[in-house]
């Protein structure tokens, strides 16, 4: 029994050990932590359940019989983050350059597997060369089996990525398929493609950061959410995110204890909306002023920066948020926007979380690029969205609401529950200047002084329809409020809406304008 014991802690204690104190130097040396340093700052103390610790490839071909280590380049098991259970795995970059075989492809599965079984999030770091050369086809179709199971879990448990280090070819598709992507700046990259191929097939150079860096993902391809200042900010940001979200499909966000008061007023929203309608406000001001205090938490920062969208509190309740940002490109919808919009309702929709939107929007941008890259079916997206949403769902428009993105962005006809104006809100078929035009093209060009009978026509218009009345009138408005009683009317309307049931026709699936 003691020889038995011994060589148990003999295999344990190389499994703690990874690739030998060299790669973890080695890892030190870039600025990265080790697999199981990462776990040990993410989880709380003393909660880590190890599962897989001891298994190893049976490969024999090139050299890789004498190339084995405990675990095979990954850490799978279960934790706790604020007491909360999560499903983790994290690959170990120093075993192997932390190389996906087939041997991790079945840890991973199997954690996979158990985390939709208990309804807990999956949390996955990742810091691969990518798949295992030495073994072909079998860690190919190695990958597929982790795919097949992200796609399983969507909408079920929560799926977080974190990229801390290289993520290339097949392993992309992976945090790609999860809810959330979390990179470290300078020193992650993701790619299906690296510099050296680049470079062979079209002769083009470019390093690893420049194609696939956390700059890259975050501010222009949009595939990453949250780009972090190093490993310990992302493990932090990881732990915010978490608090916003369910465990489960089944369940509701945790609550916080509420610590702001559910009726404060700010006056400084009275005042936050210029009198010139073509001024631009920060939107994300407004919002600070409204959710509870230190709430905010917001995602796609850097990309498409004309809708701000995230999550926040009120009253200590979780809740989605959609605005428009009229400091760029005057809170216009554009491709980008539109699918930031539209992925960020269908994260809430599916965690339970309401949503509310804030509405400052001219229109979609024109222009011929906007238009041959299919501005149409991305726009769609949002409407889609909304409409297959059933949590649920506020609007506020705070002042321009023009056209087709007023009917998209949550108004009534897309089963919006609450829509609430400001009196600054200003809804209608377009702009004034348009609309005087093309109503009274004639009178204007047979006036004395055309641009005296134009500018008579755009004030008319804009005292006829450049206010929320007309749309309170026919029941669009629901009510116009005082910009400083927004909070305390969210919070009204959330607790009605709290115990909102809906019923849909049973249907297989949509197509959604992919």
């Amino acid at each position: 029994m003691k020889d038995q014991l011994a060589k148990l802690r003999e295999k344990r204690q190389r499994a703690l050990e990874g690739g030998g104190p060299a790669r973890i130097d080695a890892q030190h040396a870039k600025g990265k932590l080790t697999a199981r340093e990462r776990l040990a700052i993410l989880l709380d103390e003393a909660s880590f359940q190890e599962l897989g610790a001891l298994a190893t490839h049976q490969s024999t071909d090139f050299g890789m019989a004498e190339r084995r280590y405990p675990g095979d380049g990954v850490i799978t098991g279960f934790g706790k983050i604020q007491g909360r259970r999560v499903a983790v795995y994290a690959q170990d970059f120093t075993v192997l350059g932390g190389s996906f075989s087939e041997v991790q492809s079945n840890k991973i599965s199997r954690i996979q597997d158990l985390a939709i079984e208990a309804g807990i999030p999956l949390i996955g770091l990742n810091d691969s060369g990518g798949a295992r050369v030495q073994e072909g086809i079998r860690s190919l179709a190695a990958y597929g089996e982790v795919f097949m199971r992200n796609v399983k879990a969507s909408g079920v448990i929560p799926q977080i990525s974190l990229i801390m280090g290289p993520c290339a070819g097949g392993a992309v598709y992976s945090p790609a398929l999860t809810d959330i992507t979390i990179m470290v700046d300078q020193t992650s990259n993701m790619f299906l493609t690296g510099p050296e191929i680049i470079k062979t097939v079209t002769g083009e150079e470019v390093s690893a950061e420049e194609l696939g860096g956390a700059q890259v993902h975050n501010a222009a391809s949009g595939v990453a959410q949250l780009i972090a200042d190093d490993e310990q900010h992302a493990l932090s940001l990881t732990k915010a995110l978490l608090a916003y979200l369910p465990q489960n499909n089944a369940e509701d966000p945790p609550p916080l204890e509420p610590y702001d008061p559910a009726d404060r007023m700010d006056e400084a929203l009275n005042s936050l909306i210029p009198t010139d309608d073509r001024a631009a406000y920060d939107a994300r001001q407004m919002l600070e002023l409204i959710f509870d205090r230190g709430s905010l938490f917001e995602l796609h920062q850097d990309w498409a920066p004309n809708a701000l969208v995230g999550f926040a509190r009120l009253d200590g309740m979780s809740v989605g948020f959609v605005a428009n940002q009229p400091q760029v490109l005057s809170g216009c919808l554009d491709i980008d926007a539109s699918d930031k919009i539209a992925r960020h309702i269908t994260l809430c929709d599916q965690f339970n979380i309401p949503l509310i939107t804030f509405v400052d929007c001219p229109g979609y941008l024109p222009g011929v690029e906007q238009e041959h890259r299919g501005v149409i079916r991305h726009g769609a997206k949002i409407i889609y969205a909304y409409c297959q949403a059933t949590v649920p769902k506020i609007s506020i428009v705070t002042r321009k609401a023009m056209g087709g993105s007023y009917v998209a962005l949550s108004s009534k006809q897309m089963n919006n529950d609450v829509a609430y104006a400001w009196p600054t809100a200003q809804i209608a078929v377009m702009g004034a200047e348009g609309a005087a035009r093309l109503l009274h093209r004639r009178a204007i060009a047979a006036a004395d002084d055309p641009a005296e009978e134009e500018a008579r026509f755009v004030a008319d218009y804009k005292e006829r329809f450049f206010n929320p009345y007309e749309a309170a009138d026919v029941g669009q408005i629901d009510e116009v409020i005082e910009p400083r009683e927004t909070r305390p009317r969210l919070i009204r309307a959330l607790e009605v809406l709290r115990t909102k049931v809906s019923v849909g026709v049973p249907k297989k699936h949509g197509l959604f304008p992919v």
